[in-house]
């Protein structure tokens, strides 16, 4: 086979059939220091709510549940940075988009779920057991 039709079979190009670069822009790569400081941080922010749920270090649960959830928000970006690699700069941008786009339809759809169960709760008919008897 010769040269020609070999780069063709593949579908690539006689000039530069070996780039595999694209013109996004740089791509970030992490290198070991990157990792294990990802993993630390992961790690410690794994450790402390674990301690604060098991050592009882609030009384109040909802003071603990609400430190839980914003050292799992403070995770979940290490864990897109160290981990990932998303930043504003990558894909030129369109990660940073579909991410927050992710986060807004994610938000949408919570919150419209807790306000249809909240207000169904207040608005249902209280009934008892007695209320179930008169019923024809």
């Amino acid at each position: 086979m010769s040269a020609h039709t070999d780069t063709a079979a593949h579908g690539h190009d006689a000039h530069g059939a070996d780039d595999d670069h694209h013109d996004d822009g740089p791509v970030s790569h992490s290198t070991f220091k990157g990792y294990m400081t990802g993993f630390v941080l992961a790690v410690i922010l794994t450790a402390i709510p674990f301690w604060l749920v098991m050592g009882k270090v609030f009384a109040n649960t909802n003071t603990t549940s609400l430190i839980i959830l914003g050292f799992a928000a403070v995770q979940i970006v290490v864990h897109m940075i160290y981990f990932l690699h998303m930043d504003a700069k990558s894909e030129s941008g369109w990660n940073m988009l579909a991410l927050i786009f992710t986060i807004v339809l994610v938000v949408i759809t919570l919150a419209g779920s807790l306000w249809v169960m909240y207000h169904m709760n207040t608005n249902m008919m209280p009934m008892s057991v007695h209320d179930m008897k008169n019923m024809p």
